[in-house]
């Protein structure tokens, strides 16, 4: 939604959507706002608890069938398996999305990463299709003023245009800029020296396989060291999602990363939250 500074002061119950590349301060800002009547609605975590957990159980039930002493305690149900994900801990979503590459070396074969893949997108569009029914839970059920939906950073790979309808329609959305080549460099550096399991949209992935054989000389997935190629195909997955988070800013408004860490509670982010408002009246 967009709103001029006087609606949004007049504005009661404050739903704001953040988006922005991974480690721009999303959940930064969402720990802070938890402790000032802010609902923190986790994408993520959503995802894990929700419309992921069974296919992580069953992920783990996989590799535990195949030790003979817990295959027998599962086969009789004397124990059972819990995915334990919390807000600040999403190992089990990371664990189920995987890295392509080497099933020796820890990696996901190509058939099974992309299904993975494709699971993992359909619930995160359910998890933004839930936003509606969490804004009102938050407030009638948790009596929470306000609400702040911290997405993931693939959001902008979804390509649902149902999805943006309910932020726009339910949320101020914004995005927060990473505004120069330094900070580009430091979000790179720190992704490439701890790679973490990532969506790809599936044009995006087959375009990069091929490029990534023809330099490497690999010909099959199978052969690709996980953390070799989630290090190589970090930046490009970086740049290409740049215009795609440009798009989604022209239906809010736009912050830079700067700003973003000079908020210490919700005071600072209604002031940050006004500011973006009247640059981009001025503008």
């Amino acid at each position: 939604m967009k709103l001029s500074l006087e609606e949004f002061r007049a504005w009661e119950n404050k739903c704001i959507t953040l988006v922005g590349m991974s480690g721009v301060g999303k959940s930064y800002l969402s720990a802070k706002l938890r402790n000032h009547d802010w609902f923190h609605y986790s994408g993520d975590y959503r995802i894990g608890t929700r419309y992921l957990d069974e296919h992580i159980v069953d992920m783990i039930k996989q590799q535990a069938i195949k030790v003979p002493f817990l295959r027998e305690l599962l086969r009789n149900d004397w124990i059972y398996i819990k995915n334990n994900i919390r807000i600040n801990d999403l190992g089990p979503v990371l664990s189920f999305v995987g890295k392509l590459g080497n099933p020796e070396k820890g990696g996901v074969e190509l058939g099974d990463f992309i299904e993975r893949q494709a699971i993992y997108r359909q619930a995160e569009i359910d998890a933004m299709y839930d936003i509606p029914h969490f804004i009102d839970k938050a407030r009638k059920i948790y009596g929470y003023a306000n609400f702040v939906n911290d997405v993931g950073g693939s959001l902008c790979e979804l390509d649902d245009e149902r999805v943006m309808d309910i932020l726009v329609d339910n949320t101020l959305i914004l995005y927060i800029k990473v505004t120069n080549a330094r900070q580009e460099q430091v979000l790179i550096e720190r992704a490439v020296s701890d790679p973490k399991p990532l969506y790809y949209r599936p044009e995006f992935l087959q375009e990069h396989l091929r490029i990534y054989f023809d330099e490497t000389g690999i010909e099959y997935a199978a052969q690709i060291d996980p953390d070799e190629f989630a290090r190589w195909i970090f930046p490009r997955l970086f740049h290409s999602r740049l215009p795609r988070y440009d798009a989604i800013a022209e239906l809010g408004y736009t912050v830079t990363s700067e700003e973003v860490e000079q908020v210490q509670d919700d005071r600072d982010f209604t002031r940050l939250l006004e500011r973006a408002i009247e640059r981009q009246g001025e503008g």
